[in-house]
């Protein structure tokens, strides 16, 4: 068939049902013409504007290209319109007749790259255009950056959607120029809780790349497992699950590998001093305190962590750093990121009574406080952290400056990851100077809202539902939901995290991350858990949640992200649903309010 003849079937399309297919993450800037359908000519072939092969191009490309002509992707939300498409219309009197052109055929993707040498680590340049012209036999894209032209390649997977004659750009011309508003935009892994098998986390990484997310925070141990082997202490694998619920090193080059592939950094957490006990203890049980005592606050001066299991390393046992220094190498020397999560979160008083050191070191100057012990850890540990090399940071959670058990000096050169009390905490850790992770557990943790996983709670023995005056435990967040309500995409979405901050202090805001606790995860649901939701917060630090006017985008959102969802699913990743059927193919029709600017 002639590329008129495609050109007769295909219908003219307006620029409004053009951006009804528009990518998630929103570019930053996209503009389409109105010349009508752009076809692919069969196959698109890469051409690299450089001497030197680079394997991640090529192999990028070459995973969009099988992605595009495998799905033969068509948005739900235009099914209709494009099965259904009809000639050009036949001109009337009052509008001149327009001399048919031959349309030419997409045949090449070409990629000008400035720097190919470029790591992929924190502030890379990840920005690039893509512009598709009338007249061009080819798609190009320009980046100053590898990791730029791989989120190019996939704003293009979503670009192109088929009907039954093949392929097509649905307007032509199309010029996106894009780059991120944030360099950090993660979601947090837990495999510690429950383990997280290399399959489904590939899953994740699989979704991450699609929707422009470039950190995987991996919290890999707690006090429950410890499922990843240590060269220095290989006996701390017995505290795994099992035989089978264990990484080795090649399973975490492997992730780390398959995560650079698609542009996504790898940052690990070993969580201390506090939510310390598997595996640690089998290194020798006295760098770890109050493992043998009750966890819960129902017998408060028996009561030493948030949730079972008990542990904290002793943070005054020299063995302790001498244990930590080894295992932090050990990772580090498998981790390629200059970044390192050393965890600092929810260190419980009681616990170090069960210690003799901490008790004692307490005895020889009653004026200490456990503000003192915290200090202990920071001016002990924190400078064994940062020796390992000159381009090593910190992340650490806000805890260690936040707390009540708070360190007097930390130093504002480690990174803050911010879960509790919102925008103060925001405010109040970039005032101080810090560069801070949004990860506010009232937005952006993703577990909430299923009720509490400890077993024997009597809160949960009543008949009727509480008097609607008086807070439900399980939806008001206490008890054994502590931060619900569940997590919509709106929430995330409508999170404006720099609000009130001043232009100093919002520059200390590098970016966010969506954790997902895995107490009530694991292979079965955490791509359901995940997935469209954490697609939310990739477009919110991606282009933001408003328009060139400033107004609120959510109702344009809608169309957008459970389209996308469909287009998870038809990657293989098993996001859950969010609308019937009905409203992905009605658009608008399941808005709660007519007036499209409700939400401001």
């Amino acid at each position: 068939m002639r590329i008129s003849q495609i050109c007769a079937v295909l219908a003219t399309v307006t620029s409004s049902v053009a951006v009804s297919v528009n990518p998630l993450p929103a570019p930053r800037e996209i503009t389409w013409g109105s010349s009508g359908p752009k076809p692919i000519g069969g196959w698109l072939q890469l051409r690299v504007e450089s001497n030197d092969y680079n394997e991640i191009v090529s192999h990028a490309w070459n995973r969009a290209w099988e992605t595009i002509r495998a799905l033969r992707w068509v948005p739900a939300a235009t099914e209709a319109p494009i099965s259904s498409f009809q000639p050009f219309p036949t001109p009337t009197a009052s509008a001149p007749k327009k001399a048919k052109r031959d349309v030419v055929s997409l045949q090449y993707v070409t990629v000008h790259i400035e720097d190919f040498d470029a790591d992929l680590q924190h502030g890379v340049d990840e920005s690039y255009t893509l512009e598709i012209e009338e007249d061009s036999d080819s798609i190009t894209i320009n980046a100053e950056t590898v990791w730029g032209a791989l989120h190019a390649f996939t704003t293009l997977q979503q670009l192109i959607i088929y009907n039954g004659n093949g392929g097509f750009i649905v307007e032509e011309p199309v010029s996106i120029k894009d780059s991120p508003l944030y360099p950090y935009r993660g979601i947090m892994v837990d495999s510690a809780r429950n383990f997280i098998s290399l399959p489904k986390i590939f899953e994740q990484l699989d979704g991450m790349a699609l929707s422009k997310l470039n950190v995987l925070h991996w919290h890999i141990d707690d006090s429950q497992s410890w499922p990843i082997w240590i060269k220095s202490y290989p006996e701390m694998v017995k505290d795994a699950y099992s035989s089978r619920e264990i990484y080795s090193i090649n399973d975490v080059r492997n992730v780390v590998n398959y995560a650079r592939a698609r542009g996504i950094r790898v940052i690990p957490e070993i969580d201390m001093p506090s939510h310390a006990s598997a595996g640690w203890r089998q290194v020798d049980p006295e760098i770890v305190t109050c493992i043998d005592s009750w966890w819960s606050n129902d017998n408060w001066p028996l009561h030493t962590a948030v949730e079972p299991n008990p542990g904290q390393l002793d943070i005054i046992n020299d063995k302790t750093y001498e244990v930590v220094g080894n295992v932090y190498k050990d990772l580090s020397e498998i981790f390629p990121d200059h970044w390192f999560h050393v965890g600092g979160d929810e260190i419980q008083p009681n616990c170090f009574n069960f210690s003799s050191y901490v008790t004692e070191w307490f005895a020889e100057d009653p004026s200490r406080t456990y503000h003192d012990l915290l200090q202990y850890w920071v001016d002990k540990a924190v400078p064994m952290f940062e020796s390992y090399s000159d381009d090593r940071r910190l992340v650490m959670w806000e805890d260690v400056v936040m707390s009540p058990e708070h360190a007097h000096d930390v130093p504002t050169n480690i990174v803050m990851q911010s879960w509790n009390n919102g925008l103060e905490y925001i405010s109040n850790l970039t005032a101080r100077g810090y560069d801070v992770i949004v990860s506010s557990s009232d937005f952006f943790y993703l577990d909430c809202g299923h009720g509490g996983f400890v077993t024997n709670d009597v809160r949960y023995n009543v008949m009727t539902n509480p008097d609607p005056d008086t807070p439900n435990f399980n939806y008001g967040g206490i008890g054994g939901s502590w931060c619900a309500p569940y997590k919509t995409w709106q929430r995330i979405y409508n999170y404006d995290f720099t609000l009130n901050l001043t232009e100093a202090q919002a520059k200390h805001v590098i970016g966010a991350t969506a954790p997902l606790w895995s107490e009530q995860v694991d292979d079965i649901n955490i791509s359901s858990m995940f997935w469209p939701r954490a697609a939310a917060l990739a477009e919110l630090v991606w282009s933001g949640n408003r328009n060139a006017n400033g107004k609120k985008r959510t109702t344009e959102m809608t169309q957008r992200i459970i389209n996308f969802r469909e287009y998870l699913v038809a990657n293989g990743i098993q996001a859950q649903v969010l609308v019937p059927k009905y409203c992905l193919q009605h658009p608008h029709a399941c808005d709660l309010y007519l007036d499209q600017d409700a939400i401001v």
